[in-house]
């Protein structure tokens, strides 16, 4: 989905797409013991990652 680059307006595309079923919840890494895990692939990574080496997801800000 393409927006601008301030994130402006996300919030009406948020209640656009909530009101129509779908989730609009900010997706971060999952926890797998001492490693952060993307929940994009499942790679494994240390806890001072700030992306995915595997697939190159990042949280959103």
């Amino acid at each position: 989905m393409a927006t601008s680059p301030t994130d402006a307006g996300d919030d009406v595309i948020d209640q656009f797409l909530s009101d129509r079923g779908h989730s609009v919840e900010r997706v971060g890494w999952e926890q797998e013991y001492n490693k952060k895990q993307c929940p994009e692939c499942g790679g494994l990574h240390d806890t001072s990652a700030s992306s995915c080496t595997v697939c190159g997801w990042q949280p959103a800000p």
